[in-house]
This record gives C-alpha cells, structure tokens and sequence, in this order.
C-alpha cells in the first residue's frame, strides 16, 4: 500500500540550461540567470535586452512577486535566447504554472507533454501522470501481493471489477516497474516496493487531483456494477466547534494508519479494495460575536 508525498525542486541542473528539461519557468529563469552571472551579466542587462522599464522585473519574476503576460512571455524567451520550438515551450511553461483552475492545469500540462523534446526529459512524470489518473494502476500493485496473483495481463484484466483490457494491465505492470512499485525478486517474481510516487511540486498537485478526482468516479460507478452486500457507501453532515475540524481530521488520518497496519497483517489478501474518506467544510466558520450573536468567518 502507497501513499503519495511531494518531492524534488521543479528545476534539472544537469548539463547545459535546456528549458525542456523544466516544468517551472521561474526555476529555469533563475538557474539561467545564476549561469549567465558569473560572466557579468545583471537584472538591468536582462530588461535592456527584453526592453524594460524596471531594471530588477527578472528579480520580481523570479521571486513570484510578478506574473508574466503571453506578451510578456515571449519577451522573456527572446532575451534568454530561446527560438522557434523552445520559445513556445517557454510561453507554454508560462501558461502551466500561472493556471488558475485544475482543469487549465491539466490541459496546459497536455500541451507542454506534446513537445518531444519535453517528453524525453520527463519520462518519469509522464509515468507518475498514468499512475494518477488510471484507477487500476494502484489497483494492479495492490493484486501483486495476492499469493495468488499471476503475471498475465488476461489473468490480470478479467480479475479487475470491472474489467480492463490485457494491453491496459500489461502496461500497468511496465508503468508500475518503470516507478519503482513494483520489483522482481531473486527468483524473477514481482513483488510491492516498499517506495511512494514522488512527483515535483508542479505536477504534483495536477495528479493527485486527477487521482482523487478518478476514485469518486469509481466510488460513484461501484453503486450500480456493485450489489449492496459487496459494498459500504454512506456519508455524514454535522455540525462542529471551535477546534472540532482539526480534532476530526486528526482521528481520519489515525484511523487510516491504523488501516494500514491492519492490512499489512493480511494473512491471506486475495481481493483489493478501495476506501474513499473524504472529510471538508460545507459552510464557513461561523464565529461567536462578543454580543452573543453569530460572525461568518473564514474557511477551515
């Protein structure tokens, strides 16, 4: 059983400053600054050559205290050297960090993973992105630990509820491998890798949203493939004090660890499960007014 964590810095430094290699232009920004600097190079040459008024706008840019504009953008790109295909990576990197909603994240991720170059640099992310977003990739890890389980995509596919293709699990198993979730003992047999999906803090947020996002639509879809018996789907709506949100948050992730331990004390895993827990306000927090009366507050 995996969980997910954050890892990594948004930045490669490796060889040469290649924008493909980047999924936060303000990280590339700055690595190509600090390697231009030794050479003399300053924040007032930069605007001098992108043609701006302020003479520390990179600075801003690269400390998130400034946006950049697709106007803007292709400036930038300008003065850092960039043409033709690494110019409109560049614009395009743009769009995905300054992405206001989940869905333009995803989309200008789609658009950033069409360029080849990008592709070759961020092998690993595309396979996290797969895991994420496919529901029976966690599934498919979780089987390994079965006794018995058997490395055949058929066998594989119509095990799974519901069932998916044998090119699908086939390439859940080399995407699980190619992870690190999955290993080959001595004796050539798979075998859970006790690792997590660690993803940079530029996708990461993206993915697991489309992971979270794709278990309530297998939940949803459970009430009318799943009989009643097979299944345990129910919700709760209360009211709470002051402290109240935390207290039970604190109890869910309790409970979830002691879920952990409970399953890996299994003595005979044969079928795997899935468990949605989702616990999040519904309203603001109303506060107590020193009159007695009631003040809306701000969101837990």
């Amino acid at each position: 059983m995996a969980e997910d964590a954050a890892g990594g810095t948004g930045r490669r430094r490796r060889g040469a400053i290649d924008v493909f290699r980047y999924l936060d232009y303000r990280a590339y920004l700055a690595d190509y600054y600090q390697a231009k600097k030794p050479r003399g190079f300053s924040y007032r040459a930069f605007s001098r050559l992108a043609g701006l008024g302020a003479p520390n706008y990179l600075k801003l840019v690269i400390n998130a205290q400034r946006n950049l504009t697709p106007a803007m953008a292709a400036r930038f790109a300008e003065a850092c050297g960039l043409r033709g295909e690494a110019a409109r990576y560049f614009a395009q990197l743009v769009v995905f960090n300054q992405a206001g909603s989940a869905e333009a994240r995803a989309e200008a991720y789609g658009r950033l993973m069409a360029f080849a170059r990008c592709r070759r640099g961020h092998k690993l992310e595309l396979a996290q992105a797969a895991y994420h977003s496919t529901w029976y990739l966690p599934a498919v890890r979780e089987l390994v630990a079965s006794p018995q389980f058997r490395e055949d995509p058929e066998w594989i596919a119509q095990v799974l509820w519901p069932s998916v293709r044998p090119t699908e699990a086939k390439q859940a198993l080399d995407t699980l491998l190619e992870l690190g979730l999955l290993r080959r003992d001595p004796r050539g047999r798979l075998r859970q890798q006790s690792s997590v999906v660690s993803t940079g803090p530029e996708t990461m947020g993206m993915h697991i949203a489309n992971y979270h996002a794709e278990m309530m639509r297998r939940a949803t879809a459970s009430m009318e493939l799943i009989p009643a018996a097979s299944r345990d789907i129910s919700a709760l709506t209360f009211c709470v004090g002051p402290g109240g949100f935390e207290r039970l948050k604190r109890r869910v992730q309790a409970f979830r660890r002691e879920l952990i331990e409970m399953v890996e004390e299994e003595p005979d895993r044969g079928q795997v499960v899935q468990l949605n827990l989702q616990l999040f306000p519904l309203s603001h927090l109303v506060r107590r007014r020193s009159d007695g009366g009631n003040a809306s507050g701000e969101d837990q």
